[in-house]
């Protein structure tokens, strides 16, 4: 007896058996029990979903005369009457199928249509089922027009399509239409497993879960997948052995690679590529998967708590949970971004594991400028050798007349700058950089000497700041949960941008201005973290705290503006410094120097010295 593949074996044979198409089925079963029947029906969907499937059951349910032979129409085919056997089995012959996609043109419409004069004869029904009905040419389409609207009382059309978009509009509107959606992965789960139960075969829950993932939402692929791993697996199904026949990426790469990427560990992602290239691991699957746990992580930052309807045996939502905690949730959707756009560079690419490498390190610079204060590293420029050691601010330099101007390398130079800052009185001291330019030949007379403004590289203007009554409490218990890292991501942000209005019987109000930060979730994590905080030795004196509420409304005081307005401040003051100091103007007019637009820029002052030594 020949093998019959499980696509087949299977396949449903009522409305019953449907799997994932809940709303066509009851719209479908309702009809028939009311018997309130339409003349045409258009089924839509992917591949897979089921549309020849629906059709054939509704062929039977029309046809169905029961186990005795006297059963009328019903939404529960008895399976066992002749018609049932018939249609199940191919040989109907009231029910046509007719293939478009082989059969397009009107000549073969016209044939078919020849067939609607006459009554059933031995059913019911007539009923004409025209798969891939959007391969039909215009032609045809018109020739089965006026059939499909006034057809004979006995006559049902049912079409099927995976492209309705390419259906003429004058055949969509004698159709009811249904469209049949791709199921979800956990859908498609639970189906394999009563499958497989029933075929006796072992297999690993993980094995299956990867079986689902691929058949994106077809269940005759994840049949047909199933039958290829058995057939692979000797008659079991095993994580490792499915995982190389789908020639997918172990997830543990992935999350090694999201972890490096939160750490902003540039050499563990490039051995990590690496090791993809040596396994021969598909890099444009690497990217997928990525795509699939971070938009994951992006769902449990923006609503914590989200995953707990998550299978509890799924080894993944404890990693991806713990993901979504270390990397920040701005950074989350960059990268999601980066790596839904970077599929699509590995075809440019000579080679597409150096284009997964380079998708990955695009990240890092976006680290570096997302941070709430960047270090000495990230803003001083690099220092450069140069021909004469630059003296102390304010001193005379002495440049020979024969050195060749072009030889002049660009300097950076590190002033101290008594800034008054909104935030820290200590003083902060500012880097920039000069150049120096091949002056213009002077007049025999006078030269008049033009100074280039000097351009600031702050893009975003302070917001003002109006202090209330508890704003310095609310920004030093801010810095100290920042400082003591209790807070990450959304809770953060929180944290950052709200504004402390009461403290009254341990109800402690805060006021933000956008919805989005009002989540239940992030606030709970904040109050827990300052109860943590006051836990902690030397913690501030703070009053009760039992409960936090957000309001939305209009805020003037947050750690977070005081934070841009003393940056904005501290801006202001070196560029100032920088414009007025006689050293500078000095070289400006001597040598034609000019500071760099944009290289202005004040360095957090460090807590043992109260000024920087000039470099």
């Amino acid at each position: 007896m020949s093998y019959l593949v499980l696509a087949r074996k299977y396949r449903p044979k009522n409305f019953s058996e449907m799997v994932g198409q809940s709303h066509v089925v009851q719209a479908l079963s309702n009809a028939l029990g009311t018997q309130r029947l339409h003349h045409a029906y258009l089924f839509t969907g992917t591949r897979g979903v089921g549309k020849t499937t629906v059709s054939r059951i509704l062929a039977k349910s029309l046809n169905c005369t029961g186990p005795d032979g006297t059963g009328d129409i019903t939404a529960t085919p008895c399976g066992v009457c002749e018609a049932c056997t018939d249609i199940d089995s191919g040989r109907f012959v009231d029910y046509t199928e007719l293939d478009a996609a082989s059969n397009r043109g009107v000549d073969e419409i016209a044939q078919l249509l020849e067939q609607a004069v006459y009554k059933p004869v031995v059913g019911r029904f007539k009923v004409f089922m025209i798969d891939e009905v959007h391969m039909l040419t215009n032609t045809a389409f018109n020739a089965m027009l006026k059939t499909l609207e006034e057809p004979p009382a006995y006559l049902k059309f049912v079409l099927a399509t995976t492209d309705p978009q390419k259906v003429p509009a004058t055949v969509l509107s004698r159709c009811l239409q249904f469209n049949l959606r791709p199921m979800a992965p956990e859908t498609i789960l639970e189906h394999l497993i009563q499958v497989l139960a029933a075929e006796d075969v072992a297999a690993e829950p993980q094995a299956l879960r990867l079986l689902a993932r691929a058949a994106r939402g077809s269940m005759r692929d994840a049949l047909s997948l199933t039958d290829q791993a058995i057939a692979f697996g000797s008659g079991t199904l095993v994580e490792a052995g499915v995982r190389q026949m789908l020639g997918s990426v172990d997830r543990s790469y992935v999350y090694q690679l999201l972890d490096a990427l939160a750490r902003g560990d540039g050499k563990s992602i490039v051995e990590m590529s690496e090791v993809l290239r040596l396994n021969g691991l598909s890099a444009a699957s690497t990217l997928e998967e990525m795509t699939s746990v971070l938009q994951r992580m992006a769902v449990l930052q923006a609503v914590p708590g989200i995953g707990a309807s998550d299978d509890d045996s799924d080894p993944d939502v404890s990693e991806t949970a713990r993901l979504a905690q270390l990397l920040p949730a701005d950074e989350t959707q960059l990268l999601y971004s980066l790596c839904l756009h970077g599929r699509g560079e590995l075809g440019l690419a000579p080679d597409e594991y150096a284009a997964l490498t380079m998708v990955l390190l695009r990240l890092l610079p976006f680290k570096r400028a997302v941070g709430e204060s960047p270090s000495r590293d990230a803003v001083e420029p690099p220092k450069k050798p140069q021909s004469e050691p630059l003296r102390a601010v304010g001193a005379p330099v002495a440049v020979p007349a024969s050195l060749p101007v072009a030889l002049a390398p660009p300097t950076a130079v590190t002033l101290p700058v008594p800034l008054r800052s909104v935030v820290e009185p200590a003083p902060a001291p500012v880097t920039f950089v000069a150049e120096m330019a091949e002056p213009e030949p002077e007049p025999a007379n006078s030269v008049e000497v033009s100074q280039t403004p000097l351009i600031s590289d702050i893009s975003v203007v302070a917001e003002s700041v109006t202090p209330s009554r508890l704003g310095d409490h609310w920004a030093a218990l801010v810095q100290g949960l920042i400082s003591a890292e209790l807070i990450t991501a959304l809770v953060r942000e929180l944290a950052l941008q709200s504004e402390l209005q009461s403290q009254v019987d341990g109800i402690w109000v805060l006021r933000v201005e956008r919805q989005s930060l009002n989540n239940a979730g992030a606030c709970d994590k904040l109050l827990q973290a300052i109860h943590s905080l006051l836990t902690l030795p030397d913690a501030p004196v703070t009053p009760a705290l039992t409960q936090l509420m957000v309001d939305v409304s209009t805020v003037t005081d947050t750690p977070a503006r005081r934070n841009t307005a003393a940056q904005t401040e501290r801006q202001r003051q070196a560029e100032e410094v920088i414009e007025n100091d006689p050293f500078v103007q000095d070289m400006v007019r001597q040598w034609g120097a000019r500071v760099v637009p944009g290289s202005i820029r004040p360095l957090a002052p460090t807590p043992t010295s109260t000024s920087a030594k000039p470099i």
